[in-house]
């Protein structure tokens, strides 16, 4: 198993990526090759400081950086030596089995999108978000803001993602799926909440439990909550404000609240794209590195990518 790891990508890299994979090399004791790409001669003397070494280290010389402000496109035209278009590089040509990154979000979306290409009969890929529920489990939040405009036959694709994403990373069997709307009762919503949930309703590929509510994103009520991007991306920055403000309060929640630290899922899958591509935060910590690691290592075991394609296949 070979895992890329853009190590120039974050605030705070390559320190909290070398960090994080310092962590994972403590809690792992399986065969997983991690190609640490970016600038050798930095990330080599980071490894010696902290006196880092493995047999499963190895390190991509990367002469460029993409920065946070560049045009995501032109960058990744027009910066072949750097970071990430070495890693898509990798991925692409099956060097390596999956690609991590905390930089430039929109870089690593044309990368997956041009070269990892969306699998076919997907028509937009997504990328999911984590809300702890109150019982222990996390819910699956589709989209988290890839796609903040949507049509009603993406959101009905993006629960077969996030449902085969609950099912095969978070092992919940037959998740249930909700359509985040202003109300339970069918007719309710704005346009393209109505036109969706007759799709998600003779989608026999889901278990479409119907419209869920704002009060009902931390319950149990269900496992995978489909929205568009936009309103997806508000609940999701909303849910991690929690845990700054248990911060800003000083308050302490180890069974609950704190597990609304982003650090604790790592980063963002991006679901419907032929390879595992996760992107991170950009104030990634040596924890969510660890654990983009961990995402990477189960999506290849279980072959999710490949169960995607199974289920998007034409029928006969």
């Amino acid at each position: 198993m070979n895992i890329g790891i853009d190590m120039m990508g974050g605030d705070f890299a390559p320190q909290e990526a070398v960090n994080g994979i310092f962590l994972h090399l403590q809690a792992n004791t399986s065969e997983v090759n991690i190609f640490c790409i970016g600038d050798e001669v930095i990330i080599n003397s980071l490894f010696k400081e902290h006196n880092i070494s493995s047999p499963y280290l190895h390190l991509v010389h990367a002469s460029e950086v993409i920065g946070y402000h560049e045009h995501p496109t032109k960058a990744f035209k027009e910066k072949p030596n750097s970071s990430i278009s070495i890693g898509f590089h990798l991925l692409a040509t099956g060097k390596i089995d999956a690609f991590i990154s905390a930089g430039n979000t929109g870089a690593m979306l044309v990368g997956a999108m041009f070269m990892i290409k969306t699998i076919e009969g997907v028509f937009r890929p997504t990328v999911s978000g984590i809300l702890p529920k109150m019982n222990g489990g996390d819910g699956i939040l589709v989209d988290a803001g890839l796609n903040s405009d949507c049509k009603p036959e993406q959101l009905n694709q993006f629960a077969v993602l996030g449902s085969l994403y609950a099912q095969y990373i978070y092992n919940v069997d037959n998740p249930k799926v909700g359509l985040v709307n202003i109300g339970e009762e069918e007719g309710k919503g704005n346009l393209i909440s109505q036109a969706t949930y007759p799709l998600l309703k003779e989608n026999n590929h889901i278990n479409f439990i119907g419209n869920i509510e704002g009060r009902d994103l931390f319950n149990d009520k269900a496992d995978v909550m489909v929205s568009d991007g936009f309103t997806g991306n508000i609940i999701l920055k909303m849910a991690e404000s929690v845990y700054d403000i248990m911060v800003a309060k000083n308050l302490q929640d180890d069974v609950y609240f704190n597990r609304f630290h982003y650090e604790n899922y790592g980063g963002s899958p991006v679901l419907g794209v032929n390879k595992p591509v996760i992107i991170g935060h950009g104030i990634s910590s040596a924890k969510a590195f660890k654990n983009m690691i961990a995402i990477a290592i189960k999506m290849i075991d279980t072959d999710l990518c490949g169960k995607i394609k199974e289920s998007f296949k034409p029928t006969a």
